[in-house]
C-alpha cells in the first residue's frame, strides 16, 4: 500500500485515485497521523505521498510534518506544499517568491533518470505555488526547474526522497501519470495487483465488522451511489439489509416509478417506498438559501429514515452512498467547504443512526466500477449523477409545486434530446435550471413575462473538475424550441458555459 498524508490540498484525494489507477492500494489519512502508527504497516507500507496544501510553510498554524517521518525506510514523495515541507525538515530553505506560478507552467527536466525517467525534456506541468525551495537539503539534487523557479523538483535517490513542485496527479500536467509510476514501481518497488475485486473484498470485511448482526437500513435514491452501497451491504449482512427510498418530491420526471421498478427487477433486496412529498415541500417552504435548502432535506432524509428504523427491530445503521467528492466540497478538518452535501454537510448533528458509507473513498468512475463488478445493469451504472436535494438545488429561490412542475418537464424535454443524439454517455451530468426570476418575451405577438430556463451540461472525470460541454448548436436549437413551446410558464431558454472552477457543476 502507499499512504498519502492528507494537508488539506483539493487535489489530495486525486492523489490516492492515481495511485490506484495504476492497480496499487492506497489509502488517504491526516497529516498529523503520528509516524508510530504509519510505522505499524510494517512492509504492507511501500512508501508515502506528502500532498498538497492551501498554507505557507511560515504561516502561523500551518500544518507541519513530524521529522522523524523521514527516518522511516520507505520511499517518500513530496508535492507542491509536500515537497516544501520535505525541504524545510531535512535543511534546504523555502522562501515566499515574488514571480508566483498559477497553472500552465513549462519544466525543464536536468536529469532524466529517478522519477522523470522516460519523460521529455522539456514538459508542460500544472503549478499552484506561492513559496518555493531555494536551496535543496543536503545530499538531494536538483533534477527539474522553470524559466522563473529554479528548483521545480529535488531528489536522493540513495534514501529515495523525491520532491516536485508541480501537481503530478492532474491531467494538465503532460507526464504527471509516468512520474507516479515511476515512483511506485521504480523507487517503491509497488506491485500493480489491486482491482475491483479487492475493493468489493475490503468493503464487505469492514461492514461486517462495523455492523456485526444489527439491522441496517438504506437509503436508496436510484444513483448508482446508492444502489452500489446497498449491494455492497447486502453481501455482507445479507437480509439483515432493509432499503428505504423516500420519494422528497423533488426527483425528476416519472423517476420515482422508475427507480423502484429498476432496483426490484435486478435486487432481492427488501425495499420500502415512502411518499414524503408533502413534508418535504412543507419544510422548504419560504425558504430561498441554498445551504438552508440542503441542510432542510439532509434533516428531512434522516428524521425519515428513522422512523422507518422504528419499525425494524435492532436497526441501528444507516447505509449512505457518500463519495469523497460529496466529503471534499462539504468541508474537512483541512479542506476549505465550498457547499453542504446532504449526507454530508447537511447531516444533523444528532442522529439515532449509525452512517455506514462504503464508497466515502471513491470517486464516481471508480464507482461505476465497482457496480459493474457487483452485476449492475449498465443503465443504472452509468446514470448520470443527481444531487439528493434534488431539484430544491435547480430551483435557484423558493421551492413549490409550480416551479418543480416547469423544471421537471423541461429537464425531461433535454434528456429526451440528449439521449436522441447519443450524448448521455459522453456527459458527466446534463440538466436544466430555474431561476425564480422572470423576463419579458413576445409570443403569439403578445407580451409575456415568464421563467427563463438554464442548460447545464458538464464533462469530467471526477467530478473535482469539469468542463462545460460544447453541445451541438442544432441540438441546442431544438432543446430551446421545444421548451418554449411545450413547457407553459418559460419565455427563454440559455446555455451555462462556466468550467468549475470557478463555478461548480450545481448552481447551488
Amino acid at each position: 500500500m502507499i499512504l498519502v498524508l492528507d494537508f488539506g490540498g483539493q487535489y489530495a484525494q486525486l492523489i490516492a485515485r492515481r495511485v490506484r489507477e495504476a492497480r496499487v492500494f492506497s489509502e488517504l489519512v491526516p497529516y498529523d497521523t503520528p509516524v508510530e502508527k504509519i510505522a505499524s504497516y510494517g512492509e504492507d507500507l511501500e512508501g508515502i505521498i506528502l500532498s498538497g496544501g492551501p498554507n505557507s510553510v511560515y504561516e502561523e498554524g500551518a500544518p507541519r510534518i513530524d521529522p522523524a517521518l523521514f527516518d522511516l525506510e520507505v520511499p517518500i514523495l513530496g508535492i507542491c506544499y509536500g515537497m516544501q515541507l520535505m525541504g524545510l525538515a531535512l535543511g534546504g530553505e523555502v522562501e515566499s517568491v515574488q514571480i508566483r506560478e498559477y497553472g500552465r507552467s513549462e519544466i525543464h527536466v536536468k536529469d532524466d533518470k529517478g522519477i522523470f525517467a522516460g519523460t521529455p525534456e522539456t514538459q508542460v506541468a500544472w503549478t499552484s505555488h506561492g513559496d518555493a525551495v531555494l536551496a535543496p537539503p543536503p545530499g538531494f539534487e536538483v533534477t527539474a526547474e522553470t524559466p522563473t523557479v529554479p528548483i521545480i523538483a529535488f531528489e536522493d535517490r540513495e534514501r529515495h526522497r523525491y520532491g516536485i513542485q508541480f501537481h503530478a496527479e492532474v491531467k494538465h500536467t503532460e507526464s504527471g501519470e509516468d512520474i507516479l509510476k515511476n515512483f511506485l514501481f521504480e523507487a517503491c518497488e509497488a506491485r500493480p495487483e489491486w482491482t475491483p475485486v479487492n475493493i468489493i473484498t475490503d468493503a464487505v470485511e469492514k461492514i461486517r465488522d462495523q455492523v456485526g448482526e444489527s439491522k441496517v437500513i438504506c437509503g436508496l435514491s436510484g444513483g448508482v451511489d446508492s444502489a452500489a452501497a446497498a449491494l455492497l451491504v447486502h453481501r455482507a449482512v445479507g437480509d439483515n439489509l432493509t432499503c428505504v427510498f423516500v420519494d422528497h418530491g423533488l426527483l425528476r420526471q416519472n423517476e420515482a416509478d422508475q427507480v423502484m421498478e429498476t432496483f426490484q427487477e435486478n435486487s432481492d433486496v427488501p425495499l420500502i417506498h415512502v411518499d414524503a412529498r408533502g413534508r418535504f415541500l412543507d419544510k422548504l417552504a419560504g425558504v430561498t438559501d441554498p445551504e438552508a435548502k440542503r441542510k432542510i432535506v439532509g434533516e428531512e432524509f434522516i428524521r425519515t429514515f428513522e422512523e422507518e428504523a422504528g419499525q425494524i427491530q435492532d436497526a441501528g445503521f444507516l447505509v449512505q452512498g457518500t463519495l469523497y467528492s460529496d466529503v471534499i466540497e462539504s468541508g474537512t478538518r483541512d479542506a476549505a467547504k465550498i457547499k453542504s452535501h446532504h449526507n454530508v454537510g447537511g447531516l444533523p448533528e444528532v442522529m439515532d443512526l449509525d452512517l455506514v458509507e462504503p464508497l466515502r473513498s471513491l470517486f464516481k468512475d471508480e464507482v461505476r466500477v465497482v457496480a459493474a463488478e457487483l452485476g449492475m445493469p449498465e443503465r443504472m451504472v452509468w446514470r448520470q449523477p443527481f444531487p439528493g436535494p434534488g431539484l430544491a438545488i435547480r430551483i435557484i429561490g423558493e421551492v413549490n409545486a409550480e416551479r418543480l412542475e416547469i423544471l421537471r418537464r423541461a429537464d425531461a424535454v433535454l434528456q429526451e434530446e440528449i439521449r436522441t443524439a447519443g450524448l448521455y454517455r459522453d456527459l458527466w451530468q446534463s440538466f436544466a435550471v430555474l431561476p425564480a426570476i422572470h423576463s419579458v418575451g413576445v409570443m403569439g405577438d403578445a407580451r409575456t413575462y415568464a421563467y427563463p430556463v438554464m442548460i447545464r451540461a458538464v464533462t469530467s472525470d471526477d467530478a473535482m473538475t469539469a468542463d462545460w460541454a460544447r453541445l451541438p448548436y442544432d441540438l441546442l436549437e431544438k432543446v430551446s424550441n421545444r421548451i418554449i413551446n411545450e413547457v407553459p410558464g418559460v419565455n427563454r431558454v440559455a446555455l451555462d458555459i462556466t468550467s468549475k472552477p470557478p463555478g461548480t457543476i450545481e448552481w447551488e
